[in-house]
């Protein structure tokens, strides 16, 4: 007799059940559809994408911590190490650069706040505050001070990146220093410890679905969808230049590495829906670490460029805060020249590397920005309050997409890039992450934590 064919219902159960995609795009749908009718009821849904990203950034300094240790160990040449933290940097600098130009060129051309005539003295600057908290970007003295950690616990409790990476960095050198033969048991101990942090994020995975539920219905339900309407023109042209910079990603790509971004881009597909939903690039870190090694780079690579991109490489939001910037200035009727609007891409060139893990940081660069030019009152800011929300899947995808291409491009250039495994990896022909829990049917969990472990 033939093999039997599943039916339909059966089949579409075991997607459901078995595929992370599948599971948070339903989620995201269904989060609209309840934003939308019961907005009352939305609001108090916060609590699940909030509980979700906290449980995900309490283990993203140990897995940051452990996959350097082990990548500088392993390399065995510090040197290597600190080479490929400087193309890093180049790297985003350039990045970072070219998303202003071209932030500025596009709200040039297309003009999103003319014909606006908005009265800056009608505006409530102190919703500003509000947003913010009161605070302030660190200066780029402070910003560097603020990097060197006070004690190894507190680098951890405080969840500071760049104080967990020059910790990681430190320990990795003491190790090739001491060699194997002097502490032999550390390194086993640490690889032991970043395959079970792996093993907890397939845990912690399987309630992402019930995480996008949450924000999305939070964010239809606070802000509507009547917003687009009004912010049309500007929430179109970030959309179009962010395109446009992903192209131009893609690009970049093929011509240092050969890879193809669009394939890329399906094979970490349930990830972005995932930051797209929860409006947040740290709840997928861990998985697109473990699937960035998965694809061919060595862990020394991604284990400093994709977290140190995390705070010097946000292409998304340098695409948003230069053209937030000339849109504010056009709303309230005033006309930057040359010289202020190279004003404008040097000053948010030092303001937003110092944004990443500050309340309201986009509010406190603009407002940072137009107070260096003083032609902008500081209380125009308050006009992008509305529209703020709705940037957020634009700043994500293009932050995740360029951290993950300078991944792949510094990897390539110092040669700690497996091509043919990448290849592979992107044409579907390997299997998924190892320890990827929400991949796996929930009755496979406990053969998969096995294999993870």
């Amino acid at each position: 007799m033939p093999p039997s064919v599943p039916s339909l219902p059966r089949r579409v159960a075991h997607i459901l059940r078995t595929s992370l995609f599948v599971q948070v795009l339903c989620a995201l749908v269904l989060g609209i559809v309840v934003g939308k009718l019961w907005p009352d009821f939305a609001a108090d849904l916060k609590p699940l994408g909030d509980g979700f990203t906290r449980l995900i950034k309490t283990i993203i300094s140990p897995l940051v911590f452990c996959v350097v240790v082990v990548g500088i160990a392993k390399a065995g040449d510090l040197k290597a190490f600190g080479r490929i933290g400087l193309k890093a940097l180049i790297w985003f600098e350039v990045a970072s650069t070219l998303a202003l130009v071209i932030g500025l060129l596009a709200a040039n051309v297309v003009q999103p706040g003319s014909g606006m005539h908005v009265d800056p003295s009608a505006l409530d600057a102190s919703a500003v505050d509000a947003k913010t908290g009161g605070g302030s970007l660190p200066s780029t003295t402070e910003f560097v001070v603020n990097a060197i950690p006070t004690s190894f616990i507190g680098a951890f409790a405080e969840n500071s990146l760049l104080q967990v990476l020059i910790l990681a960095c430190l320990v990795g050198a003491a190790l090739l220093h001491l060699g194997h033969t002097k502490v032999p048991q550390v390194l086993p101990a640490v690889e032991q410890a970043q395959e079970i942090i792996f093993a907890v994020v397939g845990f912690i995975m399987r309630l992402a679905p019930i995480a996008v539920f949450g924000a999305m219905a939070v964010l239809i339900g606070q802000y509507g969808l009547g917003v687009i309407a009004t912010y049309a023109k500007l929430i179109v042209l970030c959309y179009v230049a962010a395109a446009f910079f992903i192209a131009l990603l893609a690009v970049a790509l093929r011509m240092v590495t050969g890879l193809s971004l669009w394939k890329f881009l399906r094979y970490i597909r349930a990830e972005m829906l995932l930051a797209l939903g929860t409006a947040s690039t740290e709840s997928v870190m861990p998985r697109v670490m473990q699937k960035l090694r998965k694809a061919g780079a060595r862990d020394d690579a991604v284990g400093l460029v994709l977290p140190t991109g995390y705070s010097f490489n946000l292409d998304g939001a340098s695409l948003y805060l230069s053209i937030g910037t000339l849109f504010i200035a056009q709303a309230v009727g005033v006309d930057l020249s040359l010289g202020q609007q190279i004003t404008v891409i040097l000053v948010l060139m030092l303001t937003s590397k110092g944004m990443a893990g500050i309340p309201g940081s986009a509010f406190l660069a603009l407002s940072a920005t137009a107070s260096s030019l003083g032609a902008i009152p500081a209380g125009a800011v308050a006009l992008l309050l509305g529209v703020d929300r709705i940037m957020d899947s634009m700043r994500v995808v293009t932050n995740l997409l360029g951290n993950c291409v300078a991944v792949f491009a510094v990897s390539r250039w110092e040669g700690a890039l497996d091509l043919e495994k990448a290849r592979k990896v992107l044409d579907g022909e390997t299997e998924d992450v190892k320890g990827a829990a929400p991949e796996v049917p929930a009755r496979q969990a406990k053969e998969t934590v096995t294999e993870a472990g």
